[in-house]
């Protein structure tokens, strides 16, 4: 596996090198590019070269071992052995995980649409639970939320809702919350105090980008209404909502959070591309498409990749086991341990040659 490794060592210094070219560093396009090309291959190079110090350290002490030391010296010398074949080791580790192919879509903003599943308006005042931790979420990690419409209940909950979240790597964080939640408490409108099991769907999609899906304005149909919900006095004075047809494939994507109706277009050109782009991977690959049936499923409460547990503070990941004691912190936003583990897995399993999920 680490053959090539010479490879990205010496294009790092090509790269930096070229950094102290005039022309390159008077030309702002190159110069991005190849900041960009350093920072993706730096953990690489940095890492090989703290691998090949180990090497050379631990040839160097078999050579002193074997040209014979006093007991003190052969003590050391034993321990210093020790040291780096832990050190080459762990390198190597290291090393297996930054050569993994990386997911093109990690750095991108995400789209979130959460809907009700199983369990009526409890499961619509989960939705807007959901919507509080990934907003809280956010806020921790300083990504921005952009509302993109939601379909509001007289309780106060959702039965759906969908939102923007932009920042660096927002797609690579959460990429792994897309599937069905599943929340068990008791709701405020249960008078007999006694639990229910309700269910939400979530769906994680990566935004498209304008370059990767052309659509041809004949094949949309756009309509204009006056928004509807709680909140926003404006709607009922003017049609700022907007409603986008696709024709060849029927998907309707509908916005009304921005008074104005250019901002709801574009919003929901957005989600609409976003969409049509997920289901052109899913089309290409039927590994992608199972991958993703797996995970959404139909919103029963036993098609479940998390449980909520608020009688006993309990959080359940159920693809990798992991539970923790700790609800009130997940759902303000402490969701790391959470999805740190995930990608832990997701890389191990990718080492291993199987699937998370």
């Amino acid at each position: 596996m680490f053959d090539k490794l010479d490879v990205f060592e010496k294009r790092f210094e090509e790269l930096n090198q070229k950094l102290f070219d005039p022309q390159i560093a008077a030309n702002a396009e190159e110069y991005a590019a190849i900041m960009k090309e350093i920072a993706e291959i730096q953990p690489i190079a940095e890492k090989y070269r703290e691998y090949k110090t180990a090497l050379s350290d631990e040839q160097d002490a078999k050579a002193m071992l074997a040209e014979g030391s006093d007991d003190e010296m052969k003590a050391f010398l034993n321990e210093e052995l020790r040291r780096c074949s832990e050190d080459i080791k762990r390198c190597e580790d290291e090393l297996k995980i930054l050569l993994l192919p990386k997911d093109p879509n990690d750095e991108r903003n995400v789209i979130v649409e959460i809907r009700a599943g199983a369990g009526g308006e409890e499961a619509a005042l989960f939705v807007a639970s959901l919507f509080r931790m990934y907003s809280m979420y956010a806020e921790r990690r300083s990504f921005k939320i952009d509302l993109i419409g939601a379909n509001e209940t007289e309780l106060g909950g959702y039965r759906e809702i969908s939102f923007m979240i932009n920042g660096s790597g927002a797609y690579s964080r959460l990429k792994f919350e897309s599937g069905v939640h599943r929340v068990q408490r008791v709701p405020d409108t249960e008078s007999q105090g006694r639990i229910h099991t309700s269910t939400v769907t979530v769906a994680v999609l990566p935004e498209a980008q304008e370059v990767e899906l052309d659509i041809d304005p004949k094949d949309l149909k756009i309509d204009t209404f006056r928004s509807s919900g709680a909140g926003g006095q404006h709607i009922n004075k003017t049609s700022s909502a907007i409603r986008i047809t696709h024709l060849p494939t029927g998907m309707v994507v509908e916005c009304q959070d921005e008074r104005s109706q250019f901002k709801n277009r574009d919003k929901a050109l957005k989600v609409l591309k976003s969409r049509l782009l997920n289901e052109k991977r899913q089309a290409q690959s039927d590994a992608i498409a199972a991958e993703r049936k797996s995970q959404v499923g139909t919103g029963e409460r036993n098609e479940r990749i998390r449980t909520y547990n608020f009688p006993q503070s309990r959080v359940t990941d159920h693809r990798i086991g992991l539970t923790l004691y700790k609800l009130d912190a997940v759902i303000n936003g402490d969701l790391d341990e959470i999805i740190d583990a995930l990608i832990t897995a997701d890389r191990s399993a990718k080492l291993s040659g199987s699937e998370m999920l």
